[in-house]
């Protein structure tokens, strides 16, 4: 149950985390894909939603191969 209550919140704060960060890293990082448009300067909330979605299921596997050995 521990372990379900970490992954919500998890996911909750990791949709803010991710759109935050891809704001801040993304058009550094790559600034001249993003003047190309290759890459978005920003995500939706969407997006974020998503990516969210995908980091849950990542870290609910982890999670359950560690409480089996």
């Amino acid at each position: 149950m521990k372990t379900l209550i970490f992954i919500a919140l998890y996911f909750v704060f990791g949709i803010f985390l991710i759109k935050w960060f891809w704001g801040w890293t993304i058009p550094e990082i790559f600034p001249e894909a993003v003047k190309q448009n290759l890459i978005a300067s920003s995500i939706s909330w969407w997006t974020a939603f998503k990516f969210s979605i995908l980091l849950s299921i990542m870290t609910a596997v982890t999670a359950i191969r560690k409480e089996k050995r």
